[in-house]
């Protein structure tokens, strides 16, 4: 029944894509939006938006969990067309959908030729990220979670390495062995740093114990590589502004895993405050 379930599921969204590719970026876009906002709130549920915006907003009102509900549905709308127009956005020559402000500390980083840790979170279409700062030289390799679905996830894992960054570094034990093994061949790791990971430690994010990844901070640790925070947000439907922020340096001696983890967590919430239309809130990120 499982199977079943994923096989309608991948049949139903390969029929969006067909759409969305026929009808250009622009209106699918905009037709992404209006299947965000009319079927997301269908699909997840409204309580964990409630209760995790109660977490990080004190004395939030009700118009403003609906406000930023119905931006963050438009917005994960209009990233789920925009997949099939990835070869777009990775073509802008002109750069006129995506503008990168901290490109030199891409340049930085290449020149150098050491490698660092790439954080961020779920905002806008996460995806372009990624793609950006391997288009710019920087050696890279992506941290990804597989999708469940076992009919979508080839096609998905296809698009990334295609479009966003042949690197693609599976979640898990083996993928961890993987990323040291690209890390040392001075390829810089980029991760999301915003969800949930059962094998991560409680750290507070907004001040309630949250499970987290320890990535960062061990290798940072072990080798003593900087963590370079970035930021992106979908400025005017199809397009972004992507911020590389300065390098962020750690003293070994000074500092253990769980210090490391809780001040990336607090650029995490600086990065949700500062955006919070474009963040994914159904994740059961406080569970």
């Amino acid at each position: 029944m499982k199977y079943l379930k994923y096989l309608i599921q991948f049949i139903v969204i390969v029929i969006f894509f067909i759409i969305f590719k026929i009808i250009g970026l622009k209106n699918a876009s905009n037709l992404g939006k209006y299947i965000g906002i009319k079927l997301g709130p269908k699909l997840r549920s409204k309580m964990i938006i409630k209760k995790n915006l109660n977490f990080c907003f004190k004395n939030i009102n009700e118009e403003k969990i609906n406000s930023i509900s119905t931006e963050m549905w438009s917005n994960i709308g209009r990233t789920f067309a925009e997949y099939v127009f990835l070869n777009k956005f990775k073509k802008n020559k002109n750069n006129n959908l995506i503008k990168i402000s901290g490109i030199e500390i891409l340049e930085k980083i290449k020149n150098e030729n050491n490698p660092v840790i790439f954080i961020s979170g779920h905002f806008a279409n996460f995806e372009l990220m990624a793609m950006k700062i391997n288009d710019s030289g920087v050696k890279l390799a992506t941290i990804y979670r597989p999708l469940n679905n076992i009919f979508l996830n080839p096609l998905m894992e296809y698009l990334r390495k295609k479009y966003i960054c042949p690197n693609q570094i599976k979640k898990g034990r083996s993928g961890l062995r993987e990323l040291i093994y690209k890390f040392k061949d001075q390829n810089s790791i980029a991760l999301m740093v915003d969800q949930r990971v059962s094998e991560g430690i409680s750290v507070n994010l907004f001040d309630k114990p949250a499970l987290t990844t320890t990535i960062p901070a061990q290798m940072v640790l072990r080798y003593n590589c900087k963590i370079v925070p970035v930021e992106i947000k979908r400025i005017n439907n199809i397009n972004f502004e992507i911020k590389i922020n300065n390098p962020v340096s750690f003293e070994k001696k000074n500092n253990k895993i769980d210090e490391i983890t809780l001040k990336i967590n607090q650029i995490l919430e600086k990065m949700i405050l500062a955006n919070p239309k474009q963040w994914i809130w159904p994740h059961n990120r406080w569970k």
